[in-house]
């Protein structure tokens, strides 16, 4: 089938939404300095506003970036969550520790 010059994405997941992508870009790119700098460890936190602590359901952004630093080398080996309100609603903060592979 000729693809006619129409580029289709192949990662995972399919597309994302253009603040969870501007964001996982960020934390892609920090990852790779971490690792032409020799870090074998990155910590980062990652916060999701305006979430609903009353229901379960994917936390899609929080995905996007993780599989963002995870494509640069490294894996998530723990994360701790913490929830807090501001004065803009609910948020989730989760900071994980990605160890070097």
């Amino acid at each position: 089938m000729p693809h006619h010059g129409v580029h289709h994405d192949t990662t995972p997941g399919g597309t994302m939404g253009f603040i969870n992508d501007a964001k996982a870009n960020v934390a892609a790119t920090e990852a790779r300095k971490a690792r032409e700098r020799g870090q074998a460890v990155l910590v980062y936190k990652f916060i999701e506003a305006n979430t609903n602590s009353k229901s379960t359901a994917p936390m899609t952004g929080m995905a996007d970036q993780i599989q963002a630093v995870e494509q640069q080398g490294w894996r998530l080996d723990q994360m701790a969550a913490a929830e807090g309100k501001a004065m803009t609603g609910e948020r989730v903060a989760l900071v994980c520790l990605f160890r070097a592979v």
